[in-house]
């Protein structure tokens, strides 16, 4: 019995990432918990003022047009709400231009593929909500491809992302010069186009930038939506393919990023240990490492 339970090895495998998967989970928590609580702490006292603010407002206007009661006046003010939710901006006068024209139509159309989705223009025709929905559900597939194959062709100057770490020398010199390149064409010389077309700081400008190319797209800050502005035809289309090159290349960041993490984490890098039964400890060897870089969706 002994022989024959000596000569059947016993594999017992340590598997790293049971470790620090729960670490991974606790750490994303925490980040959300964090930013929950800054984002309180900074905003909060901000949106009270400015309620108060417009509740001021509000009672002025009442005082100074005695023949208004505050049910019309919120009546008005729900109009003006549900005009800006359907695209329409009430600042200006009717020479401002259509929301739906060809170039509006094409940067809103590069939203829905890439789902950066503002939300201050969408759909209010059933046809257009419908067109939408199927419109959305064969471009963002078509979006992801072409993306992917953008990313390669970036990536086909690059020796292998994957092993910059270990093998220091000319990939890491080429990652730097991509990097920075990357940085310059989109996220540094932009903001100063848009600050000066639409009126903006720089940082708003970059701010917009940045959350525009990593597809959160608050809506707060959009191109070309100034009714005192006179905008070229062409200005939101070219934004529009800006916006498809920039995601390509901020989604090799992130993507570079987040291997790196994961090395951090242990979470894919590891040699799993066989023990046999003689008491013996061994690791296997990894498989050989194959590039994989990729465009997360």
């Amino acid at each position: 019995c002994q022989q024959q339970s000596s000569s059947m090895p016993i594999f017992t495998i340590h598997n790293q990432q049971i470790r620090w998967t729960p670490l991974l989970v606790l750490g994303y928590l925490f980040y959300l918990l964090l930013g929950a609580m800054v984002f309180q702490l900074l905003e909060k006292q901000a949106e009270i003022h400015f309620w108060n603010q417009f509740q001021l407002e509000k009672l002025k206007f009442l005082q100074n047009y005695t023949c208004l009661d505050r049910q019309a006046l919120e009546q008005f003010v729900q109009v003006l709400m549900e005009a800006w939710e359907k695209g329409v901006n009430p600042d200006g006068n009717s020479t401002n231009p259509s929301n739906w024209d060809f170039s509006n139509s094409f940067f809103f159309a590069g939203t829905v593929v890439t789902t950066i989705g503002y939300g201050n223009l969408s759909p209010s025709t059933v046809a257009g909500q419908i067109f939408c929905v199927f419109y959305a559900l064969f471009g963002v597939p078509l979006n992801l491809a072409f993306l992917n194959q953008l990313g390669k062709g970036l990536n086909a100057h690059l020796i292998t992302l994957e092993r910059w770490v270990q093998k220091p020398g000319r990939a890491q010199v080429q990652l730097v010069i991509f990097l920075t390149t990357g940085t310059l064409l989109f996220l540094v010389f932009p903001p100063l186009v848009f600050s000066y077309v639409e009126g903006w700081s720089y940082g708003e400008g970059f701010y917009f930038t940045f959350i525009t190319l990593s597809t959160i797209g608050f809506g707060d800050y959009v191109v070309g939506t100034n009714p005192n502005k006179h905008y070229i035809p062409v200005y939101r289309s070219l934004t529009a393919i800006w916006i498809i090159f920039g995601l390509a290349w901020l989604a090799l960041v992130f993507n570079v990023g987040a291997d790196l993490m994961e090395r951090f984490l242990q979470l894919k890098r590891h040699k799993p240990e066989l023990t046999l039964a003689e008491g013996a400890t061994i690791k296997l060897e990894d498989e050989p490492e194959q590039p994989r870089i990729h465009i997360p969706s």
